[in-house]
């Protein structure tokens, strides 16, 4: 039964009703909560995660599930429990301050002690233990020694409290540091900053943890593009990461789909949950790779990936889901490890060989006695070495994994996160249509246009021009943050050059109208991540670096230039103008921590060529086919039909005379100014063969 002092099972977040029935008084985080904290003056004690997180589920297991440990935390402080991807804005805010207090990287979960008056936290920590072990305190005895100095050392906790907010203050300083170096150079920097972190055995980027970095990826192979194709190291580095990591372990060779991160340098046992933020980015960077050239490597992982989304993660109405977890019955990665003997016996004798060969079987078991499916060399060397010929091995292969997943499927799956996120969501709507251009699937296109329409029906206020963050089973919660808006738009952008419809332009043109009216700072440049009516916390951010995900900045900078020069809109272009300056020096100090700023940035190098055909629907894509055919981040090509185009840019002749309405004509635009009509395509690969 639920503890009828936690109030998480009122909640509609996976992740705080997995908490419902801890004997924990669990309270989200909202003004009953923190009322309460003030008029009992009892600290807070805010523990942050997310339902696929393995270490929360840890932690809920040793102390939140333990009626002695929730006891203290029940006498001691007033218990808030928050889902990250719900509130990203609290997250944000409370990483910062973790690494602040600590000197150290933060993590989830995150363990915060608030002083209940002003909200700032006087001590922090990410995983706790229970009893004393990895060099960290045990759980019990720390809340004890927190709530003693909570009330014994109220006035240095009070001072600390000062120094910490004006510190946090001075992370959106006045005046924006100054900026050190041209475009062109800050693009070198960074360029140059990542091959010294690039791992030349491996790919990736660092040591263990490896975590994918698809903005990384996508920043080096427009440096190859930018530098006319010459700087041959940028694109190496690009393919060469994509590929180990498609042959990873961190790739689900069955089921499709990757996971978060790697926790060695070969990319061989990742942490075992997969997200849709990552998988989404992931679609558009092996997308790009494939318009450089044909990899069937590369096909396999994107064609893997969306097949995955659609079947396992796509709600019925539209939406992708949030999460799959790491853990299943209690274990970390159970659902997929295999033990040699069981393989064995599902297979022929031919087709575990050729598993055993290319996935390792033949090798030491990788993971605690058992494993997980890695590629150690090509599929080529693997048919060589058998000895068999390509069509006879990618039948045995195909018909094995068949047996090895329908296998897979009878066990005990990892817990779905099944809200869905529209940032995160934005993020898939543009890797699925990048994919379904790439490869030619027309699912993959009408799988994200589902999801645009669910994001537009559900979570999109016309009435108010509100978006909203959250939705789970009918219910929609939480104002947007930046990173909806941006990821969104981005995504039906990218959408539009894929399959012009007039409610995808006019939903684009209406929230890039909102997000500059309630989230852009027209002091300073830039947008913060919350609107100008959110609640007041003890930060509002204004984030310009990559994390797990595109900093919104970063992607409305490009995305807004976009617009603009489609619509012929110069306040989008202004604006974008104006968050490129105010970043300019935070780029400056870091230029390889923002690639996705960097992208913006490039794009005032080198303007786009955009490319817009005109014609009749049934007849675009003879043309927008080979337009979309290579990897040519200077060109956006949108088919506008005759019939319902919605939203014409106002360049464009008003009036099409009647004889031209049954056939194409293009415009090459660049800058502000546009070709005259072209009737032939020929000629339009002619004109753009000249740039």
């Amino acid at each position: 039964m639920p503890n009828a002092s936690n109030r998480l099972i009122q909640e509609i977040s996976p992740y705080l009703r997995q908490h419902a029935e801890n004997p924990v008084h669990w309270q989200p985080w909202d003004d009953t909560a923190l009322e309460a904290a003030r008029a009992l003056d009892k600290p807070i004690l805010l523990s942050i995660g997310y339902s696929a997180c393995h270490w929360c589920h840890v932690m809920a297991h040793e102390s939140f599930e333990d009626e002695e440990t929730a006891g203290l935390m029940n006498e001691l402080f007033v218990n808030i429990k928050v889902d990250r991807e719900e509130r990203p804005d609290l997250d944000k805010i409370y990483q910062s301050a973790h690494q602040l207090l600590t000197q150290q990287g933060g993590g989830w979960p995150l363990t915060m002690f608030l002083d209940p008056h002003t909200l700032l936290p006087f001590f922090g920590g990410t995983y706790f233990p229970r009893t004393a072990r990895y060099q960290l305190p045990g759980f019990q005895d720390l809340l004890q020694r927190v709530a003693h100095a909570y009330r014994e050392q109220h006035e240095e906790l009070a001072e600390q409290g000062k120094r910490l907010a004006n510190v946090m203050q001075q992370l959106n300083p006045a005046s924006p540091p100054e900026a050190e170096g041209s475009p062109e150079d800050l693009l070198q920097k960074a360029r140059d900053a990542l091959a010294s972190q690039y791992d030349s055995r491996y790919g990736g980027f660092g040591h263990a943890p490896k975590f994918p970095m698809p903005m990384t990826l996508d920043r080096l192979l427009r440096h190859w593009y930018y530098s006319d194709r010459s700087d041959r190291q940028a694109l190496e580095m690009t393919l060469t990461s994509l590929t180990q990591m498609a042959r990873g372990g961190i790739y689900d060779h069955l089921g499709g789909g990757f996971c978060r991160y790697a926790t060695d340098e070969r990319w061989m046992i990742p942490h075992f949950e997969k997200m849709l933020y990552d998988n989404g980015a992931l679609l558009s960077s092996y997308a790009d790779a494939l318009g450089v050239g044909p990899d069937p490597l590369f096909e396999q992982a994107a064609q893997g990936t969306a097949d995955w989304l659609m079947q396992d993660m796509q709600h019925a109405r539209g939406g992708y889901f949030a999460a799959l977890d790491a853990d299943s019955e209690g274990e970390e990665g159970k659902y997929y490890l295999w033990r040699r003997k069981d393989v064995r016996k599902l297979l022929t004798e031919a087709e575990y060989d050729v598993i055993a060969t290319l996935y390792g079987l033949d090798k030491p078991a990788n993971f605690e006695g058992r494993w997980n499916l890695h590629r150690y060399d090509s599929w080529p060397s693997v048919v060589n070495r058998l000895g068999l010929e390509r069509d006879q091995a990618e039948t045995l292969l195909a018909s094995a994994r068949r047996k090895l997943l329908a296998e897979r499927h009878t066990r005990v799956p990892p817990g779905l996160d099944d809200k869905i996120l529209t940032s995160w969501n934005g993020l898939a709507i543009k890797g699925m249509t990048r994919a379904g251009l790439r490869l030619g699937d027309a699912r993959l296109i009408e799988s994200a246009t589902q999801a645009a329409d669910f994001l537009r029906i559900n979570l999109w206020s016309s009435e108010s021009h509100q978006l909203f963050a959250t939705w789970k089973d009918g219910q929609r919660k939480y104002q947007a943050y930046l990173d909806d808006y941006a990821n969104l738009i981005d995504g039906l952008m990218t959408l539009l050059s894929a399959r012009w419809r007039s409610e995808d332009i006019l939903f684009a043109r209406d929230l890039a109208d909102t997000v500059i009216d309630n989230y852009f700072d027209e002091q300073q440049g830039g947008f913060f991540f919350t609107a100008h009516h959110h609640e007041t916390l003890i930060q509002r951010p204004k984030p310009t670096a990559d994390e797990a995900t595109p900093p919104g900045n970063g992607v409305l900078a490009e995305v807004l230039q976009r617009l603009g020069h489609l619509l012929g809109e110069t306040r989008y272009l202004d604006v974008a103008e104006k968050t490129l300056a105010w970043a300019a020096g935070a780029i400056s100090q870091y230029p390889a921590g923002h690639c996705t700023l960097l992208h913006a940035l490039e794009t005032t190098l080198y303007p786009p060529t955009q490319i817009i055909v005109r014609g009749p629907e049934s007849q675009l894509e003879h043309w927008l086919e080979p337009l979309h055919s290579d990897f040519h981040p200077d060109r956006h090509v949108y088919g506008i039909p005759y019939e319902n185009p919605g939203l014409l840019p106002n360049y464009l002749p008003g009036l099409t005379p009647i004889e031209q309405q049954n056939s194409l004509t293009a415009y090459v635009c660049k800058g502000v100014s546009c070709s005259l009509p072209i009737t032939e395509f020929d000629a339009l690969k002619q004109l753009l063969n000249q740039e």
